[in-house]
């Protein structure tokens, strides 16, 4: 069986979470995602360097460190793609196991 790229799972993971919350802090989209920041700051420099996420920060806020997450059409074209693949290789699993259990 064909098994996913674990990057490409947690970028898919990541792009949900940030079209859940696009001003999510870091501190927190880590912990919802069980990565800790190092791993977040990889995940969040990889899709911006793939032209997927743009980070901007707020300009007024008193907390400059404070920054938005927002996809780019790549990146929405690239979560759809994530998503159908994940969803095609769920049904392949599945079907695999109905035939497992009829034989």
């Amino acid at each position: 069986m064909n098994r996913p790229k674990k990057n490409s799972q947690d970028q898919l993971n990541l792009m949900r979470k940030i079209v859940e919350n696009p001003n999510i802090s870091q501190r927190s989209l880590a912990a919802k995602l069980g990565f800790s920041l190092g791993k977040l700051n990889y995940c969040l420099k990889e899709l911006k360097v793939k032209g997927f996420v743009k980070m901007n920060n707020f300009n007024k806020s008193k907390n400059r460190i404070k920054y938005i997450y927002i996809l780019t059409p790549g990146g929405i074209a690239a979560k759809t793609k994530l998503t159908i693949n994940f969803m095609k290789r769920k049904m392949k699993e599945y079907d695999e196991l109905k035939k497992e259990i009829n034989s």
